[in-house]
């Protein structure tokens, strides 16, 4: 069911909505679930450089860094420029492409995907809501505990709000345009926590930057 889900959801973020929102590096785009609740998606932010908020993440970065989800690759690039070896996965190939031309590396493959350096990597990136990619957020985070070096860190970005919750949505552009339903999860801090130290993790620390929440954990 797992696989299942994650094509699905891999279709939708390869679907025409999303990469021609990361072409144009703006919005609008949305995911949308079917009660008709509306979640913004941050293109334009996506696509720019790295902001103070996510110079908080990138300062906790230490040895090499998988950025799972990377979308348009700001965070990658900079690490990058900081020295790290970094990679980005991503679904999208426009967000790969774009990755590339920004100065980082990046495959186009599904975190759940064979990928290298399994077990080495001494920090894993979950940002931009990235906990929800599966729907499941124990799963997710056990396999990113396999990609994970003894020691290492996971940071993930949660919602600003107390809220867990497994949806389904699917992206659209606000002009009709939309990708297949796929299924989605949303955690805040406490949230987070919980499923963390269910799958092996243990909450190091949290902090807030710009608006944004983040949480970093250590195996």
């Amino acid at each position: 069911m797992t696989a299942q889900l994650t094509e699905a959801a891999a279709r939708t973020w390869q679907a025409d909505p999303y990469a021609d929102a990361l072409r144009a590096g703006q919005g609008p785009l949305y995911l949308r679930r079917h009660d008709g609740w509306l979640l913004p998606l941050e293109v334009e932010r996506w696509c720019a450089g790295p902001d103070a908020a996510d110079d908080t993440v990138l300062a906790r970065c230490t040895g090499p860094v998988l950025d799972v989800g990377c979308g348009p690759g700001r965070l990658v690039a900079a690490l990058a420029r900081l020295g790290h070896i970094a990679l980005g996965v991503d679904v999208t190939p426009e967000a790969v492409a774009r990755t590339v031309r920004a100065g980082g590396s990046a495959l186009c493959r599904s975190v759940f995907d064979p990928l290298p350096g399994e077990g080495g990597w001494g920090t894993v990136l979950l940002i931009d809501g990235n906990i929800g990619i599966g729907g499941d957020p124990a799963v997710l985070l056990r396999r990113a505990a396999e990609l994970t070096a003894p020691g290492g860190s996971l940071v993930v970005e949660v919602a600003t709000v107390d809220v867990d919750e497994r949806v389904e949505v699917y992206v659209e552009d606000g002009s009709g345009g939309r990708g297949a339903a796929f299924r989605w999860a949303r955690l805040g801090t406490r949230a987070l926590h919980a499923e963390a130290k269910a799958t092996g993790w243990t909450p190091y620390g949290a902090w807030q930057a710009a608006g944004r929440h983040f949480v970093h954990l250590r195996l």
